[in-house]
């Protein structure tokens, strides 16, 4: 709880205090399945809303909405009472990746990064190479990069143009956007496309205060997105990375501006390249410079990077269970992390803490650890545990988050850009191949029109000349009928006058002997 401008997180014979100009050092949360991590980190939510200070907690089993009812009482909270305890409900806002659990969560790929996604999809170094290729390509010609569809577009792009992209960004090997394209369908398959497009959330929307001046209690329901590791941890690592990158350089403040606490951290380190925990290694040094505090849950401390681990300030240990030499190796190491406590065994006492008791190492005024104390965290005072459905249902509906990103918007992004240039491509190659056959057919109507005109003037010519031959026959023969018929005529003539002569000679002396008869 918050109490006397400093949090009470714990308490034994003396209360344990965190101050909260020293949240921006960081923290740990760590200890064994079931004793007490989970309580523990409501407990600093509560207390640093209460401060005004907004919060950030995923919920992997979720048991966090149970911050929205006021608590129902507690043998704990009895010696917390003269400092004002009081059973209460907390602002709350939820939020989910798969939008069913609370308000969706969204980011861009762009925003993501290729560095991420090769993370999520598990890819080698020659893939990861590709995608930064086609990440570049999008960037050079400005084509957005918001959901899966595009990023699926942008790659199709860079396999199908890889010769003439070699020149500038290097090889693309027809089995590297082979290989990408089905870790695509993969997280599709997976539901990580709700977790990409628009409206992207904001980050800043997750650091604000209630008109009474608590801080917002963002708590992300992470019981789906939890069983897909790679995607939880991108999630997380994108989120310390979205923080440093929007908020401004504030240096040291009295409280910090937010806080958040990421549970099963293991998982952002696990398998990461070098590349990537460098960078995170970077961020979250850096990051205290911008007001803003990071605490890590987690079973085991050394489940986290030594580099990483050697800037957290705030340590709140529960207990470990150690059975084998190996997990008695761990629990050593864990208590030499401790500032020693002379009224005990640390390492002892890290195997025989009871559930809700911690080891608690803070920093002091001058950012020196403390000597660890042995004590029980401080009592919720919201509802331990999960509240009644009915509530949650409602709480969710009633988000005014939800008039911000509930609805999923489908802005013109890489794909509708390449979608409508590859259709403007087909429909120009469409109507070149049309113009190229509109252009052969009338060729091939031209020869025809040629062909026909010269078998017309062929014919043409051919009927002249049967028509000269038929007139010159013609003529022949009316001349050869004209002189024959001269012929005849003549023959005729002759016949018949030989035949009058002859008649007339016939008569002639026939009255002659008529005449010389009768005289």
């Amino acid at each position: 709880m918050f109490y006397d401008n400093k949090i009470l997180i714990a308490q034994n014979e003396n209360p344990v205090y965190i101050l909260p100009k020293m949240l921006n050092r960081h923290g740990l949360v760590a200890g064994a399945t079931g004793t007490g991590k989970t309580v523990t980190l409501k407990v600093l939510a509560e207390s640093l809303s209460d401060a005004g200070v907004p919060t950030f907690v995923t919920d992997i089993k979720g048991d966090l909405s149970g911050l929205i009812q006021p608590g129902t009482e507690n043998k704990r909270a009895a010696n917390l009472l003269d400092k004002g305890f009081e059973y209460k409900a907390y602002p709350t806002f939820f939020w989910d990746v798969f939008g069913e659990s609370g308000t969706p969560v969204r980011t861009t790929v762009s925003d993501m990064g290729p560095l991420l996604i090769s993370r999520i999809m598990g890819l080698n170094d020659i893939q990861e190479g590709v995608l930064h290729i086609a990440f570049r390509v999008a960037d050079d010609n400005g084509w957005p990069l918001l959901d899966l569809k595009d990023l699926r577009a942008i790659i199709q792009y860079t396999g199908d143009n890889a010769n003439e992209l070699r020149m500038k960004y290097g090889n693309v090997s027809p089995t590297s956007i082979g290989a990408i394209q089905r870790e695509i369908l993969k997280l599709e398959e997976n539901r990580a496309d709700l977790f990409f497009g628009e409206p992207a959330l904001d980050i800043k929307d997750w650091i604000i205060q209630d008109v009474s001046g608590r801080g917002i209690i963002n708590v992300m329901e992470c019981d789906k997105l939890f069983l897909k590791p790679d995607l939880y941890a991108a999630f997380m690592l994108w989120m310390i990375s979205e923080l440093y990158e929007a908020l401004p350089e504030v240096g040291d403040l009295e409280k910090p501006k937010a806080v958040f606490f990421f549970d099963e951290a293991h998982l952002l380190f696990k398998d990461t390249s070098k590349e990537l925990l460098s960078k995170l290694e970077q961020v979250v040094r850096l990051i205290r410079s911008k007001g803003v505090g990071i605490f890590f849950c987690t079973q085991k401390p050394t489940d986290i990077p030594e580099s990483i681990l050697g800037q957290l300030g705030n340590k709140i240990q529960h207990a470990l269970r150690a059975f084998t030499p190996a997990e008695l190796k761990v629990v050593k190491a864990v208590s030499d992390t401790f500032r020693v406590n002379p009224a005990f065994d640390t390492a002892e006492a890290i195997t025989g803490l009871e559930i809700g008791e911690a080891l608690v190492s803070t920093l002091d005024e001058n950012g020196t650890p403390s000597v660890v104390e042995r004590a029980f965290v401080s009592c919720p005072q919201s509802l331990i545990g999960t509240c009644d459905p009915a509530t949650f249902e409602q709480r969710i509906s009633a988000s005014l988050m939800n008039t911000k990103y509930g609805t999923a918007v489908d802005n013109e992004s890489a794909y509708e850009i390449l979608t409508a240039r590859m259709e403007a491509s087909l429909k120009e190659k469409e109507d070149a191949e049309r113009a190229a056959q509109e252009e052969k057919e009338a060729k091939e109507a031209e020869k025809l029109k040629e062909k026909e005109e010269k078998e017309r003037t062929k014919a043409e010519a051919e009927e002249a000349k049967r028509r000269e031959k038929e007139a010159k026959e013609k003529e022949k023969a009316e001349k050869a009928a004209k002189k024959a018929s001269e012929n005849t005529f003549g023959k005729s003539l002759a016949r018949s006058i030989t035949r009058t002569a002859s008649t007339t000679v016939t008569r002639s002396i026939m009255g002659s002997l008529v005449k010389n008869l009768f005289k």
